[in-house]
């Protein structure tokens, strides 16, 4: 089984497009949605949610109204001013807090307490390519690393039951902990770069990130045709780098009317981009048997 990780130094580069139509090529597979701040493979692959899971996030502190006698000891400790006098009573601004407990650790009543929040979803479900897991973080809710390891943790215990040959995951972009989360323990990264300077800029970034982990790296660059000179510097960079450039997608305005049609290119019509998009794929199986 061989775990393929599709990321981007940027949103916007066409990953998802790339994932959605990998999905429908490969056999075989299981697909995994990380880009969990705004998953939206779900939106080309129509999944049928076959179970549906809480995430909680970290903790906030909690004040018991009836057991607290307005000491303020919590507001003296409290470093992030989360603590807020009301009257002769205190309370927490969840949004404020950040979980450290220490609060709890000088109530004189142990009228505080530390409350585990539902931040978001996760979810197995069925599609016509095979399973999907995916997850949905709430609006300006943390921890999205470990939501993201927890769907690659589920997509793999099904992997490994149905004994498939590919595990495709569509991840999240840029550099930080989700992506970092991500990258654990995949077989190829593939980095689809747009050949624009912050698309340039951020891509180098992904491919440094890859390789402090020691992953195999692969590049795809999409919509190539944008800017020829952008895309001759993107391969001559993969070339001195000992990257292989896989994948050359043309600009075409049949893209976005497939998305409209919330169907994968390379399902919706036979043109450049889906045959490049096969090309890219059948590359990346050569690459990994």
């Amino acid at each position: 089984m061989k775990q393929i990780l599709i990321i981007s130094g940027k949103g916007g580069t066409g990953k998802t497009v790339i994932t959605a139509s990998f999905a429908s090529l490969a056999k075989n597979k299981v697909m995994a949605d990380c880009d969990v701040d705004a998953a939206d493979l779900h939106l080309l692959l129509h999944p049928k949610i076959k179970e549906k899971h809480n995430f909680e996030g970290g903790k906030t502190a909690v004040i018991d109204e009836e057991k607290c006698i307005g000491c303020g000891k919590c507001q003296e400790v409290c470093r992030f001013e989360a603590v807020k006098n009301e009257g002769d009573k205190f309370k927490i601004e969840s949004l404020d807090c950040e979980g450290c407990g220490a609060c709890t650790l000088v109530c004189p009543e142990e009228a505080i307490i530390l409350k585990a929040e539902n931040v978001g979803y996760w979810f197995i479900s069925e599609t016509k390519y095979g399973p999907l897991v995916h997850a949905k973080l709430g609006i300006a809710q943390e921890n999205s690393g470990r939501l993201v390891s927890l769907v690659r943790e589920k997509s793999m215990d099904i992997a490994l039951k149905k004994g498939v040959d590919y595990v495709i995951i569509d991840g999240p972009p840029g550099i930080g902990c989700p992506v970092i989360a991500s990258l654990s323990g995949i077989d190829l990264a593939l980095i689809v770069i747009e050949p624009t300077l912050s698309g340039m800029h951020d891509a180098q970034r992904a491919i440094n990130v890859a390789k402090h982990f020691g992953i195999k790296t692969a590049v795809c660059i999409n919509k190539n045709d944008l800017n020829p000179k952008n895309c001759e510097t993107i391969k001559k960079d993969c070339l001195a780098s000992g990257i292989p450039v896989i994948g050359e997608i043309p600009f075409d305005k049949i893209v976005p009317e497939s998305l409209v049609q919330e169907k994968p290119i390379v399902e919706y019509r036979d043109c450049r981009v889906s045959s490049e998009i096969r090309n890219t794929w059948n590359k990346i199986t050569e690459i990994l048997n």
